[in-house]
């Protein structure tokens, strides 16, 4: 096991304990990086002005740096820093916290969801983004629609992509720009008329950041939902447990969004240690909520938690503006599946190939 390929293994948390065992900021030499373990060490990392979130010789992935993805990719405040990263974040997170959690669970439940594997993958993956949409003032119709193209879209966010998935990205991407271009003629809904008049004279960044809410929305949130799934089903007496608490613990226990990475862009000491320019840190945020320095009896699954902590939706500068609302998503989703009488000891589920997340994909399991 290394660190990248330990986001999907059965259980790759004794791993991570090994990791910071060896001191919370290690340099790994087979892949060539440092690797932040430690609660310490992550918060240093996250906080730090010269770990950026791309390297400053390539904004862009050289990838898709050609296309319409590229160009939406080039623009996302989640992939900037600065004034790039800071204006459409203020513009973005004052919105998504004016949000009505009854509407969130109307637009739910308002989708047919089906008590099979089939179901939890359209309730996971094509929910969530037609909620978004919905509140963003597309119709039913145009919601799945998008839900469908930010599945291709995300496909330039990954490592692991190839070409005919590239290609299919950049033209999602011109085709969901044409969406939000027609939505941007019509009255806005509150969310969208909240965000978009902080973007006055700048359409261009704010498509950018609208599509890259939905992106943002379609693999976290799955993952979230899908984790949760996870713990019910090891559980099942938590089944009647409130749907907040359980949440708070799975998104800090079993978290969808296992690392991500930062770029030095200069010299500097982190945690005590001399990191180079141009040199790379993994930065392991499940490991991070295991430490227990973090959180006491870090390998227990406890709904009363005090004084949780955890760095699930980042720290700091790129903390997730969407927290709340994925949250919301996730545990109306969650109840509605319940709710349709889903047998989850009937389920079986292996890890989605990626680099840095931990989203279950359910099967029926075989008799």
């Amino acid at each position: 096991m290394d660190p990248i390929i330990a986001a999907t293994q059965a259980d790759p948390y004794p791993y991570y304990a090994e990791l910071r065992a060896q001191g919370g900021l290690t340099f790994h030499h087979e892949l060539k990086l440092w690797v932040a373990s430690s609660a310490r060490a992550v918060c240093a990392v996250l906080a730090h002005a010269d770990c950026r979130v791309r390297p400053a010789q390539e904004p862009v992935p050289k990838a898709i740096a050609g296309g319409m993805a590229g160009k939406v990719f080039g623009q996302l405040m989640r992939m900037n820093d600065g004034e790039r990263q800071r204006c459409p974040r203020a513009a973005v997170e004052p919105a998504l916290q004016l949000f009505d959690d009854s509407q969130v669970r109307a637009l739910v439940a308002a989708r047919l969801i089906t008590a099979d594997a089939d179901g939890l993958y359209k309730a996971m993956f094509r929910g969530p983004v037609c909620v978004i949409a919905a509140l963003l003032g597309f119709s039913p119709a145009q919601g799945r629609a998008i839900s469908e193209l930010t599945a291709d879209f995300v496909a330039c966010l990954s490592p692991l992509s190839n070409d005919l998935q590239l290609a299919s990205a950049h033209a999602a991407a011109e085709q969901l720009r044409g969406y939000f271009i027609e939505l941007l003629a019509e009255p806005p809904s509150d969310l969208l008329k909240a965000i978009g008049q902080r973007f006055a004279g700048d359409e261009e960044t704010l498509i950018a950041n609208l599509i890259g809410l939905c992106s943002q929305t379609f693999e976290a949130t799955a993952g979230l939902i899908g984790n949760a799934l996870v713990a019910l089903r090891r559980l099942p007496e938590l089944r009647d447990a409130s749907m907040d608490a359980l949440l708070a613990e799975v998104q800090r226990f079993d978290p969808s969004v296992q690392n991500t990475r930062r770029f030095v862009a200069q010299s500097c000491e982190i945690d005590g240690v001399r990191v180079e320019a141009g040199e790379v840190i993994l930065v392991l945020l499940a490991s991070a909520n295991r430490d227990p320095l973090l959180n006491e009896q870090p390998e227990r699954f406890l709904l009363d938690r005090p004084n949780r902590r955890s760095f699930s939706f980042g720290s700091g500068r790129h903390q997730c503006p969407g927290q709340a609302l994925a949250l919301s998503i996730t545990a109306a989703t969650v109840r509605e599946i319940l709710d349709q009488g889903m047998n989850l000891q009937q389920l079986a589920w292996h890890y989605r190939p990626s680099l840095n997340g931990r989203i279950p994909l359910f099967s029926a399991v075989q008799p």
